[in-house]
């Protein structure tokens, strides 16, 4: 009866340990690196390609892999992850850059466009100590975020929204309203320094 109690007792806790696994996979987001092969000539991976900085000189178009899905006139790279459902949160250390572009993009983009150009593409930008979201060309200004060391972007899918997160007090800063068509990608423009990614992260409670 004793031994019996025991092994109830090890199950329950180890179907309890399962479920506490499975409610955090639930809550974690994508994985992704940065796909190369779609990066501009002028950007350079690096950190295990979780990272992009940018070359004003650049390669020489020449010089890169000749690749269809390589984008032509603008600075941009796209992630290696696709998302067709559910909520999922990535972070971006962006002090190292004054000008850049973060969001997702639809995974069939032009790559003679840039992102937040189009209905593509739906982005925060931030250029000259502003931010602003991005959509077709319209910009909206963000208040209330500065610039921040790191900043958060939070997909929700199924509800067609891209929200920018304030990493500091885990606070959606703005809300981004989507029209997602199929498999969208994180995109990424920038015009100087660096930024670096980080993925695979759960979605903070509240959010």
């Amino acid at each position: 009866m004793a031994l019996h109690f025991a092994c109830s007792l090890r199950l329950c806790r180890w179907g309890t340990k399962r479920l506490r696994i499975a409610a955090a996979e639930a809550r974690r987001g994508i994985s992704f690196k940065l796909e190369e092969k779609t990066a501009h000539s002028s950007l350079a991976l690096f950190k295990g390609d979780t990272g992009v900085k940018y070359d004003m000189v650049g390669l020489e178009p020449t010089k890169v892999a000749r690749n269809v899905e390589r984008f032509r006139d603008w600075a941009v790279v796209l992630a290696d992850t696709a998302v067709t459902s559910g909520r999922h949160y990535w972070e971006v250390t962006v002090k190292r850059s004054q000008q850049f572009r973060i969001g997702v993009a639809d995974v069939d983009i032009s790559r003679d466009s840039c992102i937040g150009v189009d209905d593509h593409s739906w982005v925060f930008t931030y250029a000259q100590r502003k931010w602003h979201t991005m959509l077709v060309k319209e910009k909206t200004p963000i208040e209330g975020i500065g610039q921040p060391e790191k900043v958060g972007l939070l997909l929700d899918y199924e509800a067609q929204r891209l929200s920018l997160v304030d990493v500091n007090r885990v606070a959606v800063v703005h809300v981004l309203q989507t029209d997602f068509r199929g498999p969208v990608v994180p995109a990424f423009a920038l015009w100087d320094g660096e930024l670096l990614t980080h993925s695979g992260l759960e979605v903070p409670e509240g959010l």
